[in-house]
């Protein structure tokens, strides 16, 4: 949280979840089962995590605040739960820190589930996040209460994505196609949503986003969403420089140790390149921090005490060496 305060400088923040697929083979793994991997397509022999990080909506940028790793699923109906409790577990466990910093909570489709909806709104906080393309949403009713008994109506007719009613939506520009938005009702979630319509150019093509909140704006729903990803470019980092799948530890403690010490070293990074005001980038940090370990040893093993200040110039271009080309 501390490292956030001074990357993440935007308004608007959100909390982001993602599990990832960690490589792992081994009998006595602790937890090694079958997880889905988005990279192959398919669940895959090995370990997840669930990652969760702070993101800030307004600079595109993300710091990872910790990594859990998720049980296997043996281990899971051992305690009578599934991913959906677990993964609120993890949450709940945070719920006090998380709220200082957002209430919104932004996590893709797989998470659009109404437990996981009414989990996350027991911890007070909204979701933002995706629709099935068929989802079954409807339009808000017009009739007014007419102080009859029973139970006042909810929604008018099926929402038909081909044919929206142009009178009951409000469309926003954005660059990429047509955006639409309209507070609807969620047959899944039971419970209206700001929902999100996105057409690509050609119409072919739609997206369904929504929040939990219908008081957010279209406009705020597609953005968290789409800062979303910044949390899988953490993996990525982890993944590519800083050893977040190279453990052969066979405990838990110790494995969620490299988790967290790897995108741990992700997140110094970005503070080194955001307070030396240069663009960030995972290739030329690692590539810098390796030119000044390799200079220092040639200096060091010399025996020859240069001064620093003729050749300040030379060492800093030795040191950016490749860098900018990475």
């Amino acid at each position: 949280m501390s490292l956030s305060d001074r990357v993440l400088t935007g308004d608007r923040k959100a909390i982001a979840i993602d599990p990832s697929y960690i490589t792992k083979s081994g009998k006595n793994t602790p937890w090694i089962g079958y997880f889905w991997s988005g990279a192959a397509g398919q669940a895959k022999r090995g370990l997840e995590i669930l990652g969760v990080g702070l993101i800030d909506v307004d600079n595109k940028d993300c710091i990872n605040l910790q990594a859990v790793q998720t049980p296997d699923r043996q281990t899971l109906e051992s305690r009578d739960a599934n991913l959906i409790d677990w993964y609120l577990l993890v949450l709940k466990s945070m719920r006090e820190k998380l709220h200082r910093a957002s209430r919104h909570v932004v996590a893709d489709a797989y998470f659009a589930k109404n437990n996981f909806v009414t989990g996350l709104q027991e911890m007070k906080f909204d979701l933002v996040s995706r629709f099935r393309d068929d989802a079954a949403l409807y339009y808000p009713t017009l009739q007014k209460p007419t102080g009859k008994k029973g139970r006042p109506k909810l929604y008018d007719g099926k929402i038909d994505m081909a044919n929206l009613d142009t009178t009951r939506v409000q469309k926003i520009n954005i660059d990429n196609g047509d955006l639409y938005t309209l507070i609807a009702y969620s047959k899944s979630l039971k419970q209206m949503v700001r929902l999100v319509i996105w057409y690509s150019k050609d119409g072919k093509n739609l997206k369904l986003f929504f929040s939990t909140n219908p008081e957010m704006s279209g406009k705020d729903v597609i953005e968290f969403y789409r800062t979303r990803f910044q949390i899988e470019f953490c993996f990525r980092d982890a993944k590519g420089f800083t050893g977040l799948m190279q453990s052969q530890a066979r405990d838990v403690a110790k494995l969620s140790f490299n988790f967290n010490a790897s995108l741990t070293s992700v997140n110094l990074a970005k503070v080194l390149a955001r307070e030396r005001g240069i663009p960030f980038s995972m290739a030329s940090c690692k590539t810098m921090i390796h030119n000044a370990y390799l200079l220092e040893r040639f200096i060091c093993v010399s025996g020859i005490k240069p001064n620093r200040r003729l050749n300040d110039k030379l060492v800093k271009e030795l040191i950016e060496f490749a860098a900018s080309a990475a």
